[in-house]
């Protein structure tokens, strides 16, 4: 892995975990061991182990190679060697104990330089491999544009319907407007078909039949004693004197 690249990895893995006072220094005229020292400062046994693994798992998802790790079970002082750069993750009263920065600093990498060139790098990499993504999609999107204009082109087009025109002519008279009839007139016209109706009823009336008794007559004989008072009247009466011949 570049030295830039490694010590940007470093830095953004002890950031992660609230490292303090990180310093890294440039070695490279001083040893031809490694080309850099880190130096951080953890508030806890915890906190170095935690930042220690940090550095070694970021470096790895890096693709970057870490040698070994030392002092794990204190946690007083964490030595990380990634080969060509040394992390040092030590409490407090041990950095200020073992000053490694009397003997490392005497050249200090600025961290936020070193970011800025990583990331650029980073930036100009990932640009020069978008550039040909780039040229085919705007390839494949003029290809679909041609495509579909030559389909628009063989499809047979309908004829476009003519709008209606509605013509207003000037001498168009507007329409009568309705008068209403006298009073009268509704009167005597309503009389007159009354007296038809009357009329009318009138003759039906005439021309239905009369309904017939529809029955058989039952002849009573009468009493005895009216008939002997009928016979005893007819005796009392005189003879009617007979005409002569």
């Amino acid at each position: 892995m570049d030295i830039k690249k490694l010590q940007t990895a470093v830095v953004d893995a002890l950031e992660d975990v609230k490292a303090q006072d990180i310093k890294i220094y440039d070695t490279t005229h001083l040893t031809s061991l490694f080309d850099r020292v880190a130096i951080a400062s953890g508030t806890s046994n915890r906190q170095t182990k935690a930042l220690a693994a940090s550095v070694r798992d970021k470096v790895k998802a890096k693709g970057g190679h870490v040698v070994s790790v030392e002092g794990e079970d204190t946690g007083e002082w964490v030595l990380v060697d990634l080969g060509d750069m040394i992390v040092h993750i030590m409490q407090p009263a041990i950095r200020a104990y073992y000053r490694l920065e009397e003997i490392w600093g005497d050249k200090e990498v600025k961290m936020g330089a070193a970011k800025r060139v990583a990331s650029s790098a980073a930036a100009k990499k990932a640009g020069e491999d978008e550039k040909p993504a780039k040229i085919r999609r705007t390839r494949e999107q003029a290809e679909a544009v041609e495509a579909s204009q030559a389909i628009d082109d063989e499809a047979p087009k309908k004829p476009a319907r003519k709008p209606r025109t509605t013509s207003v002519t000037s001498d168009a008279k507007p329409a009568p407007k309705t008068t209403r009839a006298p009073r009268a007139s509704t009167t005597l016209s309503a009389a007159k078909t009354k007296a038809a109706a009357g009329a009318a009823g009138t003759a039906v009336k005439r021309k239905a039949p009369a309904k017939k008794a529809v029955g058989t007559t039952v002849k009573v004989a009468m009493p005895k004693s009216a008939v002997a008072s009928k016979k005893a009247a007819a005796a009392k009466r005189p003879a009617r004197p007979k005409a002569k011949a």
